[in-house]
């Protein structure tokens, strides 16, 4: 049986999700969900996720999916995406998603991206966050396909809250996605 969220997808490739998660486990399975859905739709996920969940995911995707479809998974260390020029920058952000999302938009690969946003210290990138979120919005509804990002509850002041829900048009809460009333097409 497909999940609501993949029902979404076949239907809307341009979907750009903000993920605000609690639990570990919870995440995980979360993750593992959409990445196994993709596999089982025949696309390919670009897992953009730190190196200490991604082999928990790794681990629980090895009992979903078999190892001729682990190829279909791209892991992507989160710090060197978001800190490849040495900072929270975002034309290198972009630039680094592009290089990435490259082949499988020249070859026509159906895929999709799961992108864990996290940085040291509360002093990090929240006031170039929107400029990002912006660019992405776009990137998401240019090359059409469906991106969720996730953030960790406990980090996000309200401040943050309120830019994510403004540059996200859906946000996953209880494994059900809701729009965002909040959304401000090309900010």
């Amino acid at each position: 049986m497909k999940s609501n969220m993949q029902q979404l997808f076949e239907r809307q490739r341009n979907t750009h999700v903000l993920y605000s998660y609690e639990n570990l486990n919870k995440y995980v399975d979360q993750a593992v969900t959409y990445i196994e859905d993709g596999v089982k739709a025949g696309e390919y996920t670009i897992i953009i996720e730190n190196e200490r969940i991604y082999p928990l995911i790794q681990k629980e995707l090895s009992k979903r999916i078999t190892k001729e479809q682990m190829p279909f998974v791209h892991f992507v260390n989160n710090f060197h995406f978001y800190y490849s020029s040495g900072s929270y920058h975002p034309p290198a952000i972009v630039n680094y998603f592009e290089q990435t999302v490259q082949r499988y938009v020249e070859n026509k690969l159906s895929f999709r991206s799961w992108a864990h946003v996290e940085w040291a210290t509360m002093k990090g990138p929240l006031h170039i966050i929107k400029e990002l979120e912006i660019i992405i919005d776009e990137a998401v509804n240019e090359l059409s396909f469906p991106l969720i990002c996730a953030y960790a509850k406990e980090r996000m002041p309200d401040y943050l809250l309120t830019l994510l829900l403004e540059t996200h048009p859906l946000v996953l809460i209880n494994d059900e996605l809701i729009l965002s009333n909040q959304y401000l097409k090309n900010v």
